[in-house]
């Protein structure tokens, strides 16, 4: 009896300290966009056949649905103003800027977010690929959210490979950015890479609304530079995963392709371990006694 009793209380108090939080954000995911329910099956991903060099795309996934928006438990009230699709472009371009460096990669498309459809999972991915003519994709998605009173200030980003937990503070502005790398053909994931930030803000009521967009600039800017400095590890960590690795993929030379100093790097494992085979066939045998 004592513990029903307590039991609306406890409740009671529940919701008194979520109210002393107001939790205000936006978001996209991949993982909804690219699994939207259980109802749609998606093929298991194959082994993926890399044509050197590739042509990649690269574009922003659609925002949550507005029938979607509200207090969800992983990222908090889902409210705020969609990035500005102008804002998405400038971001895309820093992101493209990593990939047109890459001697294995001969273009990239940066997308625009009109092509892609909430929900649209790989059908979506394979229209985008008859019409750009891509081989690779890579999916930026973003999850921001700003705390602006006193209470339970934390949150959870659910992204592809789980949870990042995110205290915060009054005021602060947290943004996570993540690129989802996938060959479209064999619906594999290659290699992903997220950025995390934390601006601190110190507004006053009067000029809250102001500094908090001021913020969520800020925010996207500094997470953006946190990805693509992590892109250019992953990267460098995939293709050596491959080198280890080639099961993992099939990498292959288009015809008339050289190869270039990237894709030479790509090779040099393997043809270090033929001529190490060649020469060791090769080696004439000592035989002992002989005159």
């Amino acid at each position: 009896m004592a513990v029903r009793s307590r039991l609306p209380i406890l409740l009671l108090l529940g919701f008194a300290l979520a109210g002393c939080s107001q939790r205000t954000g936006l978001r996209s995911s991949v993982v909804e966009y690219l699994y939207p329910g259980k109802e749609k099956v998606v093929a298991e991903p194959g082994r993926p056949v890399l044509e050197l060099p590739l042509s990649v795309g690269i574009a922003f996934v659609p925002e949550q649905p507005a029938g979607s928006r509200g207090f969800g438990w992983w990222t908090g009230a889902v409210g705020g103003e969609p990035l500005p699709e102008a804002r998405k472009m400038e971001l895309l371009e820093q992101v493209a800027k990593e990939f047109r460096d890459l001697d294995f990669v001969r273009d990239i498309e940066v997308i625009s977010g009109a092509y892609l459809r909430p929900g649209g999972s790989f059908d979506n991915l394979d229209q985008l690929q008859r019409m750009y003519g891509i081989d690779v994709v890579a999916l930026v998605s973003y999850d921001q959210v700003q705390f602006t009173d006193e209470g339970l200030l934390s949150l959870s980003y659910w992204t592809l490979v789980g949870a990042y937990a995110v205290a915060g503070e009054k005021n602060d502005t947290n943004t996570l950015m993540d690129t989802a790398v996938y060959d479209i053909a064999s619906r594999r994931l290659l290699f992903r890479a997220p950025g995390v930030s934390r601006v601190k803000g110190s507004a006053t009521p009067v000029n809250l609304a102001e500094q908090l967009r001021a913020d969520s600039l800020e925010g996207f800017r500094l997470a953006t530079e946190a990805m693509i400095a992590n892109l250019k590890t992953e990267l460098q960590a995939f293709k050596t995963r491959l080198e280890e690795q080639p099961e993992l993929a099939e990498v292959r030379h288009a015809e008339g392709y050289d190869g270039g100093a990237g894709a030479i790097g790509w090779a040099l494992p393997g043809l270090a371990l033929l001529v190490l085979r060649r020469r060791a066939r090769h080696r004439p045998v000592s035989r002992s006694g002989s005159a």
